[in-house]
């Protein structure tokens, strides 16, 4: 019986890859744990695991006695003496232990344990081999589409494709080849659990490994990498040899490369620039393809601002917003944008009435305002009737009156733009 189980245990130990010092570790506590449902202990017992012969040896070693009263650790004078004549009581008696003693029920049971303690060395080989892979590439077949996670065999192990992994925009179907980055490596009160992902940047990192070999090589770096997953990213590259152009090298002749990456992840748009030190540089790239006039940068608040032509704001923004968030992702700075022509008009001082562009006022009350240090409506109007009606030279009704006409200045001006608005509103309409 117990040739049977090891020559059973080898076998298995090289399909599964478990090392035989493990392998001999199981055997031992299975048939420790047959000694102790037998005996009820195993303190006088000893075992002995020959994997090269493929054998089992059970020792128990007990005390001469003249009469026995526990036959678990003791032996009558008589019975030792039949072995070796020369032993006397209080010598100790180290019997064999013949495994087929322990009864059919027994050993099945064993066997059973055995299954159970090889598959759970198998998962412990697994866990350590998968966990120094943690960001590589694996491919495996689809066995199990669940509702919240996809079962995937890779190398006798399932992997577990989680919906938060899942490119939104894709389907897989049972026995599909798919290939994914292994995200994280954890041991559960299920076992060894492997989790991977096709949404995690590292997976589109990995894809470009494997179709540029200059990013293999160390030749090109990729600095930073941004995705919405399934709908567009952004991958910022650097070139260590001057000779070689980095974004040229991933998109590879004729787009080869890079169209290669965009489907495997599902016709995901993918924009490589050119990664820079220059934080103004770099963030002008990172907006492609929108071409920004200016950028301004605030280093302690990492963040950006900036300026793009009238005509190409909406590509500076994308659909959804992502364009501009990828680039912030990508730079680590916050970026806003702003119409040229808005940061323009924001940039130009503000005109004010002075008072002696106001005809209707009469030339000695301009003099004594101006001899008073006013020179524009605006500071009339701040300072108010009772502070003008202060000044030496001014009644009630002649404040009133220097008040009436300025406001009426305001009231055209505002009246005048309001027309203008509409106007603008009509021709939109018209035109449309």
């Amino acid at each position: 019986m117990n040739i049977d189980i090891v020559e059973a245990v080898t076998q298995i130990a090289k399909e599964r890859n478990i090392k035989r010092e493990v392998l001999s570790e199981i055997i031992e506590s299975l048939f420790l744990s047959m000694i102790k449902r037998k005996y009820g202990t195993t303190d006088n017992f000893e075992i002995f695991v020959n994997m090269d012969k493929g054998e089992v040896e059970i020792y128990q070693t007990k005390s001469i006695v003249k009469e026995v009263e526990d036959p678990v650790t003791e032996i009558a004078l008589e019975r030792a003496q039949e072995v070796e004549p020369d032993l006397e009581v209080g010598d100790e008696f180290i019997e064999i232990v013949d495994p087929t003693s322990f009864g059919r029920r027994l050993i099945t049971s064993a066997k059973q344990g055995l299954t159970q303690k090889i598959r759970e060395a198998e998962k412990e080989v697994l866990f350590n081999e998968f966990k120094d892979r943690v960001g590589e590439i694996i491919i495996g077949d689809v066995r199990q589409i669940n509702r919240e996670e996809i079962l995937i065999s890779v190398d006798n192990m399932e992997v577990l494709l989680k919906k938060q992994d899942q490119i939104y925009n894709e389907r897989y179907h049972r026995g599909d080849n798919i290939r994914a980055v292994i995200k994280e490596v954890a041991q559960t009160s299920r076992g060894p659990e492997v989790l991977v992902s096709r949404t995690h940047p590292q997976f589109l990192v990995r894809l470009f490994e494997l179709e540029v070999p200059e990013i293999y090589d160390g030749i090109i770096e990729i600095k930073n990498v941004a995705r919405f997953p399934g709908d567009r990213a952004k991958v910022a590259v650097y070139s260590n040899d001057k000779r070689i152009d980095a974004v040229g090298a991933c998109v590879g002749l004729k787009g080869v490369r890079i169209q290669s990456i965009v489907k495997e992840l599902n016709n995901e748009k993918i924009d490589v620039i050119n990664w820079s030190s220059e934080p103004e540089i770099f963030i002008q790239r990172a907006l492609s393809p929108a071409k920004p006039n200016r950028i301004m940068i605030n280093e302690e608040e990492k963040t950006a601002l900036a300026i793009i032509p009238d005509d190409q704001i909406s590509l500076a923004i994308g659909k959804g917003g992502q364009n501009r968030q990828l680039a912030s992702r990508l730079t680590g700075y916050e970026i806003t944008t702003e119409k040229e022509s808005d940061w323009l008009a924001a940039q130009q001082p503000e005109e004010k009435l002075l008072l002696s562009d106001v005809k209707e006022l009469s030339k000695n009350i301009y003099e004594k305002l101006a001899a008073a240090g006013y020179e524009t409506a605006d500071e009339i109007l701040d300072a108010g009737q009772e502070e003008i009606a202060a000044l030496k030279g001014f009644g009630a009704k002649t404040v009133q009156r220097i008040f009436d006409i300025l406001n009426s200045y305001y009231e055209e001006e505002t009246e005048e733009n309001q027309r203008d608005d509409a106007g603008e509103e009509v021709g939109t309409e018209e035109e449309s």
